[in-house]
């Protein structure tokens, strides 16, 4: 190969831009005493130029005095390259004059020059090695190219050969044959083709040895003929290797190789795979279309070659098919007093849902066989709703699943994907059906009313099919490409939000409500539950102390506005590691906890019912709402204006809230007089009514009655009783039309210190049945009309 690239050698050899000025160098004065540079993996010869990198000491010290001097130096390569100190009977006796052009000091120490061949010498004798290397030199003398054909022919067969090296040969620039092409002078292009020969330095040293001009171009065509062989052999090979080698060829031939591998190692590991599925397959119970569809499989992979991509479909396929429980189920605890024991020590309250499943296992006890419910837990976050499937699933003796549905947005992901596809997989459903190895698990259905849909499918579709207990006992996985029987598995979903479930999948679930907690609840919660979790979180289960229920109540009035308990649990996790730090410090910590070590915990108190308990001016009333975490509280501001009777409505209010404030203003404009308000003033005055918290959405007819009773407070200038809420949805003629979320607001009230609640009359039944000792100190008035609003609301 022709001209070496860069990863091959330290050296580029460069054309000088004058090629005639070897012409010139006759005249040259060359002394017969020279430093001596070694090179070890180059031969310099003359008109050449050489970029070079000097290292060794001894050689940088050579280059400098050169340099200062008349810039000659002698280059001379070492016989043995791997010599990193060369003595003097290491160098060749032949080497040439070199002209430094340029020293460059490099930034790592070193030094690199670039240096131009000159004149060939002979070693006649070292003078001295120390600071390096001088000797005395004879130099050759040059013979004149000859005139004749034979030597021009053959300086045309060594351009010829080279460029023919240079096609052969990917890694080489086309510009080197261009290069090739423009060099005239005859013993310039022998020396620059042997400069830049892939052969050894001894090869190269011996072009250097010979004298006549004439035996160095036949010894030079005769390496050129060997290199273009290589290069044509090479080419040839590599050719015929790309066009037969092609991925077919290689797969069988690796194949080959395996397969002896395999025969040595004792059989075919696939042969034994077949086996194995076989066996496991004799002692499974399943329906006949799966045993009939797992024996085609069976048969089909038999006869596939390991290799084709068809045969890992198969194999998973089949895999999963005996990896499926089918028809194996775990035995029910028809032991019901045993199941409520279980639930009620689990979770405190929702006497609602554990009398359900109660039912459902007393059926089941006398049936023997029943087609399970579909309950929906509906309520808040953080009641515990998820943790009480888990609970379901403990005291009845089932296996427990979980598939978190939020977010959830391709249909795939319920029914699985067509196994045809590259990474196809079977439903969710299946996989924690797969996991649990059982056919009756209690499966929740987390988030139900989170799921999306976009343009790959809308999941909760798909979850119409698997809800449904007339249809389910055929659910067809598009993996599987069978019928399943859902039919056992007693599924449990859980939401927050109802109208965000679409109404044919609400359709089918059995929704049991969960309310928030009241602050009596709460405190037993944390008593029996979270106080407990919290001190073992913290290592504190063998530190004695105590937090007393009115603490307890103090956490939860003071730091937390929720319907469930996850922020109390955070609190108390602030309490446990205070207490931990207090113990692994003072090796003791207080017995009993007080208000004023909450205080000091936790700080400043978040939450205040100090607002309700202000002298508040005419125009402000306090309203009950239903989120989906539960109650709350939100005042409604009226002031009025001098004006033209304009009304403007703030704090981000939905069309139906808006529409309540129109309603309250007509209804108190038809009865203006019997309120003692002058209709004039309607005409005079603007109205602007605004619901704080502006950054929430608010939306509702709930608070109909709050907005009028606002509206004519501000009107009439007289106050809103304090410690008074009210709820309930308001009609032109002045009626009072019931609402719904009683139970969420009620506890809200009663949260924020609320005494007295005007609702309509026909949400009393609500009311009654909430736990009568969680509303202790709360008035109800119950209302048929607007005047008995009015008559209870304004002082």
């Amino acid at each position: 190969m022709f001209f070496r690239s860069e990863e091959d050698t330290d050296f580029m050899p460069i054309i000088p831009m004058n090629e005639q000025e070897s012409e010139q160098d006759k005249n040259m004065v060359i002394p017969g005493e020279l430093a001596i540079l070694p090179l070890r993996n180059t031969v310099l010869f003359p008109g050449v130029v050489l970029p070079i990198t000097v290292g060794r000491d001894k050689s940088i010290k050579a280059v400098n005095d050169a340099y200062k001097a008349d810039k000659l130096i002698g280059v001379v390569s070492q016989k043995d390259a791997n010599i990193e100190e060369p003595i003097a009977t290491d160098l060749c006796s032949v080497g040439t004059v070199a002209k430094i052009i340029k020293l460059i000091k490099m930034p790592d120490g070193g030094t690199t020059i670039i240096i131009q061949g000159k004149k060939r010498f002979e070693l006649v004798s070292m003078l001295t090695d120390d600071p390096y290397f001088k000797a005395s030199i004879k130099l050759f003398e040059e013979d004149a190219s000859p005139e004749g054909d034979d030597f021009a022919a053959i300086v045309s067969s060594i351009k010829d050969l080279a460029t023919q090296i240079i096609q052969l040969s990917p890694n080489l620039p086309t510009e080197a044959g261009i290069i090739l092409k423009s060099i005239e002078n005859p013993s310039f292009l022998i020396n620059f083709v042997s400069s830049n020969l892939n052969s050894d330095i001894s090869e190269k040293q011996k072009l250097l040895e010979i004298n006549d001009i004439n035996a160095r171009a036949e010894s030079l065509i005769l390496i050129l003929q060997k290199e273009l062989q290589f290069a044509e052999l090479k080419n040839k090979v590599t050719n015929k290797t790309r066009t037969e080698l092609d991925k077919q060829q290689r797969d069988y031939f690796l194949q080959q190789q395996l397969k002896s591998i395999k025969d040595e190692l004792g059989g075919d590991t696939n042969e034994r795979e077949i086996a194995d599925m076989k066996k496991k397959a004799e002692g499974k119970k399943w329906p006949e279309a799966a045993k009939a569809a797992f024996d085609t499989g069976v048969a089909k992979l038999e006869r596939m070659h390991p290799t084709t991509p068809d045969y890992s479909v198969v194999y998973n396929h089949l895999d999963l098919m005996l990896d499926l429980p089918w028809d194996s189920y775990t035995s029910d605890n028809y032991d019901l007093k045993n199941a409520k024991k279980v639930l009620d020590l689990d979770h405190y309250g929702m006497s609602k849902i554990k009398s359900r499943i109660l039912e459902y296992l007393a059926v089941l006890k006398l049936k023997g066989d029943m087609k399970s419910p579909i309950l929906c837990f509906l309520g808040p976050p953080g009641i515990g709703k998820t943790s009480l499937g888990k609970s379901i699933a403990h005291a009845i003796g089932r296996k427990y699943v979980r598939l978190s549905l939020g977010g959830l947005h391709d249909e795939s992901e319920i029914r699985g994907h067509r196994k045809t596809y590259i990474g196809a997989m079977p439903g969710r459903i299946l996989q924690n059906i797969r996991k649990c190895k059982s056919s009756n698990p209690v499966m929740i259905l987390d988030e139900i009313d989170k799921i999306g849909a976009d343009h790959r499918g809308d999941p909760s579709s798909a979850l119409l099919e698997v809800l449904d207990p007339e249809q389910n006992s055929n659910f067809y996985d598009n993996y599987l490409e069978l019928e399943y029987d859902l039919s056992k598995v007693l599924f449990i979903a859980t939401a927050n939000n109802i109208q965000n479930i679409q109404p044919a999948l609400r359709d089918r679930l059995e929704i049991i409500d969960l309310s928030g907690y009241a602050v009596e609840e709460k405190v037993e919660i944390a008593k029996k539950h979270l106080v407990p979790k919290q001190k073992e979180a913290h290592g504190l289960e063998k530190v004695n102390f105590k937090i007393a229920d009115k603490v307890l109540e103090k956490i939860i009035e003071n730091y937390t506005r929720e319907s469930g308990v996850r922020e109390l649990d955070r609190q108390l996790a602030s309490v446990m590691r205070f207490q931990a730090k207090e113990y692994a410090t003072k090796n003791k910590v207080k017995t009993t906890l007080t208000a004023p070590d909450i205080e000091k915990i936790l700080g400043q108190a978040r939450y205040s019912n100090e607002i309700y308990k202000l002298a508040n001016m005419p125009g402000v009333a306090v309203g009950l709402a239903w989120t989906y975490v539960g109650g709350d509280i939100l005042f409604i501001e009226t002031i009025l204006s001098e004006g033209k009777g304009d009304i403007k409505l703030t704090g981000n209010l939905g069309n139906v809230m808006k529409e309540s404030a129109t309603t309250a203003l007509s209804y108190l404009q038809a009865n203006a007089k019997k309120y003692g308000i002058d209709p004039a003033d309607f005409g005079k005055k603007n109205i602007h009514v605004h619901v704080p918290e502006g950054a929430t959405p608010k939306d509702g007819p709930s608070a109909g009655i709050t907005m009028l009773t606002s509206l004519t407070s501000a009107f009439t200038g007289r106050k809103v009783k304090p410690y008074l809420a009210m709820t309930g949805e308001i009609t032109l003629r002045g009626q009072v039309l019931p609402v719904g979320g009683i139970k969420e607001k009620v506890l809200a009230a009663k949260r924020s210190g609320l005494k007295e609640i005007i609702m309509c009359a026909q949400n009393e039944k609500d009311v009654n049945e909430i736990d009568a000792a969680f509303i202790k100190g709360v008035t109800f008035h119950y209302v048929k009309t607007m005047q008995q609003v009015i008559d209870l609301a304004l002082v």
